[in-house]
């Protein structure tokens, strides 16, 4: 998990802060664009997206449980 947000930040900072130009900027648009239909990377965000609502959930329960200070 931690590396598929560490590629697509890198990704998306090379992407807006290059400047190799448009063609290569086209490029990995059509590279991110095949990627994110493949059903291997949808996996891995739908378990990162529960992860995260199970985390935020924990959250929720904890700061309600606690005495206001």
């Amino acid at each position: 998990m931690a590396k598929l947000s560490f590629l697509a930040g890198f990704g998306a900072g090379y992407v807006l802060g290059s400047k190799a130009g448009r063609e290569r900027y086209e490029q990995i648009r059509r590279g991110w664009e095949h990627a994110k239909d493949d059903p291997r990377l949808q996996s891995i965000a739908g378990v990162a997206q529960a992860k995260a609502d199970d985390a935020l959930s924990s959250l929720r329960t904890r700061m309600g449980s606690e005495p206001p200070r």
